[in-house]
């Protein structure tokens, strides 16, 4: 067994002046003459170094009187104490080192380990783990340790060891192990090759930095205190704060990665035309001066990024600025000619209602926003043409996927998801670019986060630091406020509407239905009260004839969505209750559980619906036996051979469901209802909401 000598390089800019090496009696060796060591025996001494006078080595291996520059310029170094409050001296940049903790000795200190891909063992300087009162045991077997030109280094034989001892590295990697004391005051821990067999961390030898751990590492290895640290790697990774337990996977957060090339994968951006489809060709838009300058820019920077190159394609699409109001001009590129002849991808985005109705018991909560997320993935070789668009100074084409392509949120869902699919719904929910994590005890999320993290640097992914949230109570995602006591709309979104002006043409009805249509689960009756605004769309006008009733109906829909309730989680091991009720525009149902202490009906989640023409010539008792069997259409994931206890303003209702009815339409829709358990309630066994 060797240990590769660290010093290897000071020799390479400063050779072997040539001194004898008569022998000596040393009582301490230079450190890192422990750099090359193997556990044998032979004689000899050294003399010490006409540099800095230290014994041990030649001035040539001197590892104290260089820096490591590239001009190999020499600089005196003071000899390097280890005092009990831990003052370690600055050492040479050339070496590679981690961070350790010993919790059982020194609670909350940090100290540097050099990490040595040549030592045969793993070593602890003597003074250092007195100092501390590690716990030492007698070794049966006592060894010298040699360099690798056969000295012995002067510390003797190694006699001694540590007990295990806990020891957690960069925060977050906790293990038990044990070190052989040698006197070592420079380098105070030394981890070798053991330690690196065992653990396999992925380490970028060239930057001197611990990537991240091994798979096995990340369920065997993992701590458990959480705190918040500031972290600053040398590759632009942002400062923000990590939690400890994840600070060794701070490249995750790293800008200057995201604006190289991804590689080319199995879940490269596909562009398959129709057949015989005609190629577009738009025209070049004129641009002013400042647009000019930004197209210019814009140009530049994605040549070299290598994101697009010049391109000799028969296809163009046309580019130009669209303003914000703060003054940016981002580009935009307009695909819709190459989209109408593009074959569809129909890989289905997830349904966010359903993905957060399981997060029935989650505690704490981690979002994840990844960078320039399209960005990440490669158009499939062959392809890269299709993309093509024009510009004032020339013709280029993309090689990596942007926004405006037809399948680009499919591909990109897809590809997310097959690298998380083990964990999808196992306390991972996946939309595209934005991550989030639940968990039920911090220690699960600490573990789920870690793995998270790691997941994404294994398929070089990086996440947008100062968007990401750890270990929440509750967090903000795709237009919910998610918490443990439920679900509700964001305050930006409250604000929103509260302040939303009334619609004056066809397309504001549509962008405000848009928005209420994505919240309707908040509100009890949403259909019936909106359908004075959505009678305004019938028939496809091209002027809006806004009317009273209309504006009635949108101002009570404003002051439903300001005061709309917290939505529980649905919690499968509780009984379900649902409510209906019906109208002659609409039905309505609303999902309840009795949680908490006392118990309290809380709903879960709402429905409604507008009544076609048909349906309106239904009878009252009709109506809400239509709202029973959409409830149960529309909550069947969670109401199918499921106690469900239905309550109804009528008890008309109960008799259509006891078969006491004979409408044979109703009949035919009521075949959900087989496959229900359901418990049926008469209006005077009404209890009070909550």
């Amino acid at each position: 067994m060797s240990i590769r000598l660290d010093n290897l390089l000071a020799t390479r800019v400063h050779p072997d002046r040539g001194l004898p090496i008569p022998s000596s009696s040393i009582s301490a060796p230079i450190p890192m003459e422990l750099g090359g060591a193997a556990l044998r025996g032979t004689g000899g001494g050294v003399t010490p170094s006409t540099s800095c006078g230290r014994r041990g080595h030649t001035a040539g291996r001197c590892c104290f009187c260089f820096s490591w520059s590239r001009g190999g310029r020499q600089s005196t170094v003071e000899s390097p104490q280890v005092s009990k409050h831990q003052t370690h001296p600055e050492l040479p940049v050339a070496h590679m080192f981690v961070f350790v903790e010993f919790n059982e000795c020194s609670p909350h200190s940090q100290h540097k380990a050099l990490v040595d891909s040549g030592a045969a063992g793993n070593f602890i300087d003597r003074t250092f783990a007195l100092s501390l009162g590690i716990p030492i045991v007698s070794l049966d077997v006592h060894f010298p340790v040699h360099s690798l030109d056969s000295r012995p280094l002067g510390s003797g034989l190694i006699r001694e060891a540590t007990a295990p001892l806990s020891m957690v590295t960069q925060g977050s990697h906790e293990e038990r192990i044990s070190f052989f004391l040698i006197d070592s005051p420079a380098f105070p821990v030394v981890l070798g090759i053991p330690w690196l067999a065992y653990h396999d961390p992925n380490i970028l030898w060239q930057q001197r930095a611990l990537k991240g751990w091994s798979r096995g590492c990340l369920g065997r290895c993992v701590g458990v205190s959480i705190g918040a640290t500031t972290v600053e790697s040398p590759e632009q990774v942002s400062t923000v704060h990590i939690p400890s337990e994840n600070a060794d996977l701070a490249l995750a957060f790293c800008k200057k990665r995201v604006t190289q090339l991804p590689p080319h994968r199995r879940g490269d951006c596909a562009i398959n035309l129709l057949v015989d489809a005609a190629l577009p060709r738009s025209h070049v838009y004129p641009l002013s001066q400042e647009e000019t300058a930004a197209m210019e820019t814009y140009v530049a920077e994605s040549l070299g990024q290598g994101y697009v190159r010049p391109s000799t394609s028969p296809a163009s699409s046309s580019f130009f600025f669209v303003k914000k109001k703060d003054g940016g001009l981002p580009p935009c590129i307009d695909y819709q000619g190459i989209n109408q002849t593009t074959v569809r991808y129909s890989y289905p985005l997830p349904l966010i209602a359903s993905a957060i109705e399981s997060i029935h018991r989650a505690r704490f909560s981690t979002k994840l926003d990844l960078r320039s997320a399209y960005s990440l993935v490669r158009i499939r070789e062959g392809d890269e043409w299709k993309t093509a668009f024009s510009t004032t100074s020339g013709h280029y084409e993309y090689l990596v996927m942007l926004y405006g392509l037809k399948n680009a949120p499919s591909v990109f869902q897809s590809f997310v998801d097959e690298i998380f699919r083990d964990l999808l719904r196992q306390g991972v929910v996946m939309y595209i670019d934005d991550i989030f994590l639940y968990s039920a005890t911090r220690a699960e999320h600490v573990s789920l986060v870690r793995r998270v993290l790691g997941r994404l640097l294994e398929h070089d992914l990086y996440v947008k630091a100062e968007k990401c949230l750890f270990f929440q109570p509750s967090v903000s995602f795709l237009g919910y406020c998610i918490s443990t006591s439920g679900v509700e709309m964001e305050s930006d979104r409250i604000s929103a509407v509260r302040n939303w002006q009334t619609p004056t043409t066809v397309k504001e009805v549509q962008r405000f239905l848009g928005f209420a249509n994505y919240y309707r689960r908040f509100i009890w009756g949403f259909g019936q009260v909106a359908a004075p605004i959505t009678s305004l769309l019938k028939g496809g006008p091209v002027r809006l004839r806004w009317s009273a009733e209309a504006d009635r109906a949108f101002g009570h829909l404003n002051d439903l969505f300001t005061s709309a309730p917290v939505l529980a989680h649905p919690d499968p091991s509780l009984a379900f209750i649902v409510e209906v009720d019906a109208s002659e525009a609409g039905i309505g149902a609303v999902l309840s559980q009795r949680s908490g202490s006392p118990p309290k009906l809380c709903p879960c989640a709402f429905f409604s619906k507008k009544l076609s023409p048909a349906e309106q010539n239904y009878d009252v008792g009709d109506r809400e036996l239509l709202a029973v069997v959409r409830a149960l259409k529309a909550w069947r994931h969670w109401l199918e051979w499921h106690n469900t206890l239905f309550s109804s303003g009528r008890t008309t209702v109960i008799w259509s469901i006891s078969g006491q009815r004979g409408d044979r339409t109703l009949a035919r829709q009521g075949g959900p209802c087989s496959s229900h358990v359901l418990i049926l309630r008469s209006p005077s066994d009404q209890v009070p909401r909550t």
